[in-house]
C-alpha cells in the first residue's frame, strides 16, 4: 500500500532542548529503521513523505502491517514523524517523536487503499501541537485524518 504523509502547520526552526540549550536548525522526518528520511526544515510550509506499507490480513480477518518505516508490536503498529536538530557537525540528534497509528485508520479505508492502483492512503498531520512546539507522542484527529487520493 503506498502511503503518503502531508504535514502541515511545522512549528518553526528553533526550539529548546528539554535540558534548556536552543536548538537552532530544528528538522522533521519520516523514521525508517531507526533513521530519519526525507527531512524537512521546520520553518517550510508544509512536508511530504512517501512510504511503501505491507498490509497482512490474518486469519481473524485483522490486518497487520510491516515494512521498514513501521514500527510497534503486532495489534499496535505506527509511523514515526522524528524531530530533530542537525549538530554543528552535521548530524541529526533525535530530540522528540509523534506516533501515526496505523491499526487506528478506518478499516474500510485501509482495505480501499490496499486494494487499490494508483491510489494513496493519505495521512494529513498537523505538525505543531497547542503550544505551537513540534508535535509529539500519539497523534489523534482532529490533528491527523485519513483519506484515500
Amino acid at each position: 500500500m503506498h502511503v503518503v504523509i502531508e504535514g502541515n502547520d511545522l512549528p518553526g526552526r528553533t526550539f529548546c532542548d528539554p535540558d534548556g540549550s536552543p536548538l537552532n536548525d530544528v528538522r522533521v522526518g519520516i523514521q525508517v529503521r531507526s533513521e530519519p528520511e526525507g527531512l524537512v526544515a521546520g520553518d517550510e510550509p508544509s512536508a511530504r513523505w512517501e512510504i511503501e506499507v505491507n498490509v497482512i490480513v490474518d486469519t481473524d480477518g485483522d490486518f497487520d502491517f510491516r515494512g521498514p518505516a513501521v514500527h510497534g508490536k503486532r495489534g499496535d503498529r505506527f509511523l514515526y514523524v522524528t524531530w530533530g536538530n542537525i549538530t554543528d557537525q552535521g548530524h541529526f540528534k533525535m530530540f522528540r517523536r509523534a506516533k501515526l497509528s496505523l491499526n487506528r485508520i478506518d478499516p474500510e479505508l485501509v482495505r480501499a487503499a490496499a486494494e487499490a492502483v494508483n491510489r494513496s492512503l493519505v495521512g494529513m498531520v498537523r505538525l505543531s501541537d497547542v503550544h505551537g512546539a513540534p508535535r509529539c507522542a500519539r497523534v489523534d484527529p482532529p490533528d491527523l485524518k485519513w483519506s484515500l487520493s
